[in-house]
């Protein structure tokens, strides 16, 4: 409560006569890695978009700054994410005033439940992209046709990328697609790809919950039981505890995902779409251990 006041009183001093620009550029927030990105692929260099979440971020543990209440209140749309992993981002939406649009990108996909991460679906990515898409041109409509022809060719490439995970997975024998992750924060790649989530360290759709001792005993004993062959963690959290899960159950430690945030320039994970690409093949190569890869289906 007391960080929400002072994010309040900050906006409050903020002048809101017109939406502030970069360069002469409408403003734009993008709260989530995954949604700065795509919302970057749509814009090019029509729009200046403000990215909040840094890489490798837990955007579950996240607290906005001043600076974060500051650019909203000067911005002329906002593009969030949706559920739990933005919305500490709620209460300076709606004390914060100015004149932004704010789009809810949850609210235009095929939502799973109160699953959040929607974005593990490349089907949800490409109807994200086509919300942007319409945000941004009647944001700017003067930069439209290339907002257009810009999120054609995101789809384009996404549509590609979703065939190409199914290649690569269809070479994974159905009984070795079984996942154990951080938290649950898979569901929707699971689904979409022929997966069964057989339980997470954190047993819960945010990391901000807690596991007990028996939820951990449990889930070895599960481990054991599935013959799960590869514990997965996730790069924006500590691996200790998949570490010794995976010690006690006999089963290896894959590689990291890129689950809730994307990595820094660089890294495999540093765009949404390479992101798919590398959890992927982290996944094909750990639970065969290591006899299959995706070899050039990915790009």
């Amino acid at each position: 409560m007391r960080r929400l006041l002072l994010l309040v009183a900050v906006i409050a001093a903020v002048s809101v006569t017109g939406c502030r620009s970069d360069n002469g550029r409408p403003a734009v927030v993008a709260t989530t890695t995954q949604v700065a990105d795509m919302t970057r692929a749509v814009a090019g260099n029509a729009i200046a978009v403000k990215q909040i979440l840094a890489p490798n971020a837990d955007p579950h543990e996240y607290e906005p700054r001043p600076s974060d209440a500051e650019a909203i209140a000067g911005a002329k749309l906002v593009i969030r994410s949706g559920g739990d992993v933005d919305d500490w981002l709620s209460g300076v939406i709606n004390q914060a005033g100015g004149k932004a649009s704010v789009v809810t990108l949850i609210d235009h996909v095929q939502r799973q439940g109160k699953d959040p991460h929607w974005w593990q679906n490349p089907r949800n990515g490409i109807a994200a992209v086509e919300t942007i898409r319409t945000a941004l041109s009647k944001a700017d409509p003067g930069h439209a046709a290339g907002y257009r022809a810009r999120a054609a060719a995101y789809e384009a490439k996404l549509r590609k990328l979703d065939s190409g995970i199914r290649a690569c997975v269809a070479k994974l024998p159905q009984s070795q697609r079984k996942l154990v992750t951080s938290h649950d924060a898979l569901g929707y790649y699971a689904r979409r790809y022929g997966f069964k989530v057989i339980g997470a360290a954190i047993p819960s759709l945010s990391t901000q919950a807690q596991p007990s001792g028996k939820a951990t005993q449990r889930l070895v004993a599960q481990i054991k039981r599935q013959h799960v062959a590869a514990i997965f963690p996730e790069s924006s959290l500590n691996p200790k505890l998949e570490q010794a899960i995976a010690r006690d159950a006999g089963a290896r430690v894959g590689g990291a995902l890129w689950a809730d945030s994307l990595g820094a320039v660089g890294s495999t994970g540093a765009t949404y779409a390479g992101s798919l690409a590398a959890n992927t093949r982290t996944f094909v190569s750990a639970l065969t251990k290591g006899k299959v890869n995706c070899g050039g289906l990915l790009g």
